[in-house]
């Protein structure tokens, strides 16, 4: 697999939507889905129907990589003001900077475009990680598991 993202600088996004602690032995991402799903509507002065998967990482977490190690995960839509934040929400300040965007086609369930990223991409760049949030972009042509899904990988980068 060939990647060639583009290297964009994202400007600070404010977002308002849940979070849970989680794992990837233990992964409640599903469920921090399902309830944020339901929900969703109750959010007003949304930018766009795009949906943030976020991942706000530990300092450490790909210097000694464990499936067990915790990070923080959240499902959240961009706004223009997060003034009116539902009772079951919060926000969150997605801070500007550098990353490497890769468009990516196929299921979410298949997760070998992240051991390219990290494991050949990177390493050969111009690039290392930033510690900043990692985030995936599902705007309307995401589809879930389906092989024919699209969505953006945003990856924190910068010069080494």
């Amino acid at each position: 697999m060939i990647l060639k993202p583009s290297i964009k600088f994202l400007e600070e996004k404010k977002l308002i939507g849940a979070s849970i602690k989680t794992n990837l032995i233990q992964n409640k991402t599903a469920t921090l889905w399902r309830g944020f799903m339901g929900s969703r509507h109750q959010i007003s002065g949304t930018i766009s129907d795009d949906l943030f998967s976020l991942q706000l990482y530990p300092k450490d977490y790909f210097k000694s990589f464990s499936p067990a190690t915790h990070f923080i995960k959240w499902a959240a839509k961009e706004v223009s003001s997060i003034e009116n934040i539902p009772s079951t929400m919060q926000s969150f300040i997605l801070v500007g900077g550098m990353y490497a965007v890769f468009d990516y086609k196929g299921s979410s369930d298949d997760h070998t475009i992240y051991d390219v990223i990290f494991t050949e991409w990177l390493p050969n760049s111009d690039y290392v990680l930033d510690n900043r949030p990692h985030f995936e972009i599902l705007g309307e042509k995401y589809k879930n598991s389906d092989e024919n899904s699209e969505e953006q990988i945003w990856i924190p980068i910068k010069h080494k």
